[in-house]
């Protein structure tokens, strides 16, 4: 029987993978460490887009955790319970057993899922953007769209259906507005009735402007981009009600569509409300050196702990990819301090900045605060995506020449149906941060 301490980690995204990571390699092996998660592999979430527009396969973004942790222990299930008297984790299994598993050490990092305004009908009719199978969905529905607008006589019909509808200008939001125009124009070049017609994208958002809260410089360049490519960016608009034909926006306008994406934010897992502790904007309350408050064996990192943030004072961290990993590193340094190996620190990061892939040759980015758009930007991000991801970079960067030397094929593979993908506001499968 194995008597090492055990470290036990929920979610491998980019909080729980490299907590995993740093935490084995901290303790040399001497410790186990395990990771509790729904699927097999780490999805780095700010390449979706590129899956969704048909740039990349899916499995480019897909890395085997057997491969990005080695020598971690994986568990394939979904955590639904946490004894912290008992030290004990509980879930279900992808055959629907249950299971549990003890822990010395525990690491909550299960990240976040949709989050859902009270809009009438869009849980009916919007899908969100937060798995590979909801960019393939939204690829197929694309073609989808373009290939029935093509065939149809009627020119009410064809440009509803050939007008697409993001709500939300975040990250994910605006990267998939960029890209799925320009995937969408390119391929009604191919389509006997649709050579000369243009779609409509529609980009919402209730904030005044797009990427909000971040560098103005940032937004300005690519609110300016987006605009010369044809996409109407609605500021402080949004959807007021989703139907079969539509959405009515709340200015009062109908906007005819078949497609609307929901791209609106995130929230805690709900794993977190379940337990029982003590949390802040629901996410888990921790210190700084991310430890939960009278439980000094469990910490938490990622989009569901609230971790102060040391850059301001009276603040809590965001909920971006680039603080995820870097917790997730200091968490398990710091859990492997707790077992005898190293020195615990206190978490503190300053944004180094952040990129925007927009699509064909632009971006947006501001690398060390210094504002860059269009190729340049477009070079840096490209970096930025190839350092930040754990493994598959030839097999990305192959895609990417691809990309740029052949015609993308423009044809539906019919994977997954609507009635797979609904907008889930309860839980997740895939569910790493997503800003970058």
């Amino acid at each position: 029987m194995d008597s090492r301490q055990r470290i036990v980690v929920v979610g491998a995204g980019f909080a729980g993978l490299h907590a995993a990571k740093t935490a084995l390699r901290q303790t040399q092996g001497r410790a186990e460490v395990v990771i509790v998660n729904p699927t097999d592999y780490f999805l780095y979430l700010p390449l979706l887009p590129e899956v969704a527009a048909g740039v990349l396969e899916p499995r480019r973004i897909t890395v085997p955790l057997l491969n990005a942790a080695k020598g971690v222990r994986l568990v394939l299930g979904e955590v639904d319970g946490i004894d912290t008297d008992e030290h004990r984790v509980y879930f279900q299994g992808p055959e629907d057993e249950r299971g549990s598993i003890r822990y010395d050490r525990l690491i909550l990092a299960p990240g976040s899922v949709n989050k859902l305004l009270p809009v009438p009908g869009v849980s009916d009719h919007a899908h969100g953007f937060r798995s590979i199978a909801e960019a393939l969905y939204l690829r197929d529905h694309l073609i989808r769209q373009m290939e029935i607008a093509s065939n149809t006589p009627d020119p009410i019909e064809r440009a509803s259906r050939t007008t697409f509808v993001v709500v939300g200008a975040g990250y994910t939001g605006t990267e998939v507005a960029a890209a799925g125009q320009l995937f969408t124009e390119a391929a009604m070049r191919r389509l006997p009735n649709l050579r000369e017609a243009r779609c409509r994208w529609l980009l919402l958002d209730l904030a005044p402007t797009v990427l909000p809260g971040l560098d103005p410089r940032l937004a300005t360049a690519t609110d300016e981009i987006l605009r010369k490519r044809g996409v109407e960016v609605r500021m402080k608009t949004s959807v007021a009600q989703a139907t079969d034909d539509g959405v009515k926006l709340s200015d009062g306008e109908f906007v005819p569509t078949r497609t609307l994406v929901w791209c609106v934010g995130v929230r805690p897992d709900p794993l977190i409300e379940s337990l029982g502790l003590p949390t802040q904007s629901g996410r888990l309350t921790v210190d700084t050196y991310l430890s939960v408050a009278d439980h000094p064996d469990v910490y938490a990192a990622g989009d569901s702990a609230a971790v102060p943030d040391l850059t301001r004072p009276g603040e809590i961290t965001a909920m971006t990819a680039q603080h995820a990993q870097r917790q997730g590193v200091q968490v398990g340094k710091n859990v492997a301090a707790s077992l005898g190996y190293g020195v615990a620190a206190e978490y503190k990061h300053h944004d180094l900045g952040f990129v925007v892939d927009l699509s064909g040759a632009k971006a947006a980015a501001n690398p060390l605060g210094i504002p860059l758009s269009g190729f340049p930007a477009k070079i840096v991000t490209r970096g930025y995506h190839l350092l930040a991801m754990p493994g598959n970079h030839p097999r990305v960067v192959a895609d990417w020449i691809l990309d740029a030397t052949f015609r993308r094929q423009v044809s539906q593979l019919g994977l997954v149906r609507g009635t797979s993908v609904p907008l889930d506001t309860a839980s997740g499968v895939e569910r790493p941060s997503g800003a970058h």
